[in-house]
């Protein structure tokens, strides 16, 4: 099983690392998926992130390597519960959260390159609106 992605968010791209050792099935529940590909807007709740809204969308996954801190370049998939599913890439500092309150999210991808055009991607999706997202084997 491949561990290298990659991402182009926005018009920028970004090699990422799934993280199969600390969220194997996260991991493969997503890689089922690939190529992914979806639009990112912009967090409402927690702070320099930007998102995927899944709604009701089931991946038959609990929590594991479940954080509400994610460093820039981490992702997270939310498998639902007290708010709808989602992934969330976090850009900057994030609080990860609903208006339910706040949530935890299984880490399962990490950008190896590209970190410093980050907050390019943030300030494109604050500030121009929704933007592709393409995550495929690298």
């Amino acid at each position: 099983m491949t561990d290298t992605v990659k991402i182009t968010a926005g018009g920028l791209v970004f090699d990422g690392r799934l993280e199969w050792e600390k969220a194997p099935k996260t991991v493969a529940a997503f890689r089922k998926r690939l190529p992914y590909l979806s639009q990112l807007v912009h967090v409402r709740w927690s702070g320099e992130g930007v998102w995927v809204p899944l709604g009701d969308e089931d991946f038959g996954l609990g929590y594991e390597n479940h954080t509400s801190h994610p460093a820039p370049g981490q992702f997270l998939l939310y498998p639902g519960g007290i708010s709808e599913t989602e992934i969330l890439l976090a850009y900057g500092a994030v609080d990860f959260s609903s208006k339910m309150g706040q949530l935890a999210g299984n880490h399962f991808l990490t950008l190896t390159s590209g970190l410093e055009r980050l907050a390019e991607l943030g300030r494109r999706v604050l500030w121009e609106g929704a933007q592709d997202l393409a995550v495929e084997p690298a």
